[in-house]
């Protein structure tokens, strides 16, 4: 069964965590929510409560399909941990999916893995996104290798729609 993590902090976009979340269930996908401390409730913006599975410390990345960075404000206090820092960098290393929408590219920023990629993200961050040395560009999904981007919640049929599409297509390459 594939494995997907998602990452979860305090005043993490609702809808951007729970969409992805319950289509990847959907497909049979096996989700575990990685915050600061495995256990602990997060409240999304609009007061919706996550439970994190995992402690980002235990995470073995290896162990992922890939990873899906909702936004909100919660990439902004995402990117203060190394240890969150390490999955992304180890997902983009092994060349596994991250998926990213609205704020989230602030974790990819610090990460230090957007220099040259096509990416979109909510408008309010272009300029960082660009000053990382990103390509932005003003769609609704943008696929560029293993990065998946999308801009608002607006985007989220799109933005699974390529999630799940980029999984299956992993899961034929391993198969060859």
């Amino acid at each position: 069964m594939k494995k997907i993590l998602i990452l979860v902090e305090d005043i993490y976009e609702d809808l951007e965590l729970w969409y992805p979340k319950i289509r990847l269930e959907e497909a049979g996908i096996h989700v575990s929510v990685a915050g600061p401390a495995a256990g602990q409730i997060y409240k999304g913006k609009h007061g919706y409560p996550c439970k994190a599975d995992i402690a980002f410390k235990d995470v073995v990345a290896s162990q992922y399909e890939g990873v899906v960075v909702p936004g909100g404000y919660a990439p902004d206090k995402l990117r203060r941990f190394p240890e969150a820092l390490k999955i992304i960098r180890e997902l983009h290393s092994a060349n596994k999916m991250i998926a990213f929408i609205c704020h989230a590219g602030w974790l990819l920023i610090s990460a230090h893995i957007l220099k040259g990629k096509k990416v979109t993200s909510y408008i309010a961050i272009k300029d960082d996104m660009e000053n990382a040395g990103a390509i932005w560009s003003d769609q609704p999904v943008v696929v560029d290798g293993n990065l998946i981007s999308s801009r608002s919640p607006a985007d989220l049929p799109v933005f699974a729609k390529a999630i799940l599409e980029t999984l299956q297509r992993s899961h034929k390459m391993k198969a060859s």
